[in-house]
């Protein structure tokens, strides 16, 4: 698979130059675009996802010695999942370089999160392939940048810190339930409200289920500050 002139605008974005540039061709290139299953960027998107997990993991690990399991967990959680990948995403650009089907373009795909994050870990992928791991990991850890030396537990995934307040307190894991979904198909809008075994509840509403999860968490921690 040969790569376009965008694919190649986006090599230069990246900051890595590939031996086999079909590698590029197929992270950039979506399912609804893809003339065979084979050459779509799923199955690196499965790779990627693995790569950044351990290079992330490794990062965390030597930035933070002190750090135990249960406080590096969640930082972790919060580097790898699909809204970070978008936003490191878009800060290269990578919507404008995807290749897209008729109707994910009319639905604005190069702007959606899941489809971004799935890409950036398809590239990641790639890259690993094409330089193997130390090059994946330079490419990470330059496109991650301050993000490692700043996540905290508890102010990246609130989920994980509600969950926390909740079992020091003998309560039950926190309910995340969908109270109602606006719309249209290709951008929707959740309403999800976190509940707790002690009646204390908020919600919250985003584009996606796990993103409103997470607005419901933190405002509903926000109300039991207070709370013993």
């Amino acid at each position: 698979m040969s790569v376009n002139s965008g694919f190649n605008s986006f090599a230069g974005l990246l900051g890595y130059r590939f031996k086999d540039e079909g590698l590029l061709g197929q992270a950039l290139t979506h399912a609804s675009a893809a003339t065979r299953k084979d050459h779509d960027n799923q199955r690196l998107e499965f790779l990627g996802d693995r790569v950044l997990g351990l290079v992330i993991s490794q990062a965390l690990f030597e930035t933070d010695r002190d750090a135990r399991e249960g406080q590096l967990a969640p930082r972790l959680n919060a580097l790898v999942r699909k809204e970070t990948c978008a936003e490191v995403a878009e800060q290269i650009n990578l919507g404008d370089a995807l290749k897209l089907g008729r109707s994910e373009m009319r639905s604005g795909g190069r702007r959606k999160t899941a489809l971004l994050g799935d890409a950036m870990e398809a590239v990641i992928a790639a890259v690993y392939l094409d330089g193997g791991f130390e090059a994946a990991q330079s490419l990470i850890l330059r496109l991650w940048g301050d993000r490692v030396l700043t996540a905290q537990s508890r102010t990246s995934d609130p989920k994980s810190a509600l969950q926390e307040w909740a079992q020091a307190r003998g309560l039950l894991t926190p309910e995340y339930k969908e109270i109602s979904r606006s719309g249209p198909d290709h951008e929707p809008v959740f309403l999800i409200e976190a509940k707790l075994e002690n009646g204390y509840s908020a919600k919250a509403e985003a584009a996606s289920k796990k993103m409103a999860q997470v607005l419901a968490a933190s405002a509903l921690l926000s109300k039991l500050k207070d709370v013993k």
